[in-house]
């Protein structure tokens, strides 16, 4: 097989990604969830347990206007609502509704599911060397907190 040149190789990074995620929010569509977009799911990964309209943006990396942005998305859709801050009573504090834990929960079949049929497709042992790699060149450091920064 030749080799590729160097630039096909994000294309390819992001051709991947991009298949992964369109199927995943056609699944999320047909369960329930038509309005969910990429950047609500790292949102609310990057809510956690509670957190400020500032925490929130420093999580993933963007502004504090467009955390509140996208806060303001995610709570008009019911996946998020806002509660009394126990340390500051100056704060507001978001958290995930049922509805958001609903959507991770589902989520995370679907990429289950997806992945199963990865391996199916590439076998086992060519699909754990591809997260091997993919692992290796991201670095002891990656997680999920760090990804959205990159889009600023």
């Amino acid at each position: 097989m030749p080799e590729r040149p160097g630039y096909e190789l994000p294309l390819l990074l992001i051709g991947a990604f991009r298949a992964l995620i369109d199927e995943l929010h056609d699944d999320l569509a047909q369960r329930g969830h038509p309005d969910v977009r990429p950047l609500h799911g790292f949102a609310l990964q990057a809510v956690g347990t509670g957190a400020t309209t500032s925490e929130l943006g420093r999580r993933l990396g963007v502004s504090k206007q467009a955390a509140a942005k996208t806060v303001a998305g995610l709570e008009r859709l019911g996946y998020v609502a806002r509660e009394a801050d126990a340390r500051d009573a100056r704060a507001q504090r978001i958290v995930r509704t049922a509805r958001g834990d609903e959507l991770l929960a589902l989520s995370a079949e679907t990429f289950a599911r997806l992945r199963a049929r990865w391996r199916h497709e590439l076998g086992a042992v060519e699909l754990a060397g591809l997260e091997a790699g993919l692992a290796a060149m991201a670095g002891p450091s990656a997680k999920l907190g760090d990804l959205p920064g990159w889009m600023r």
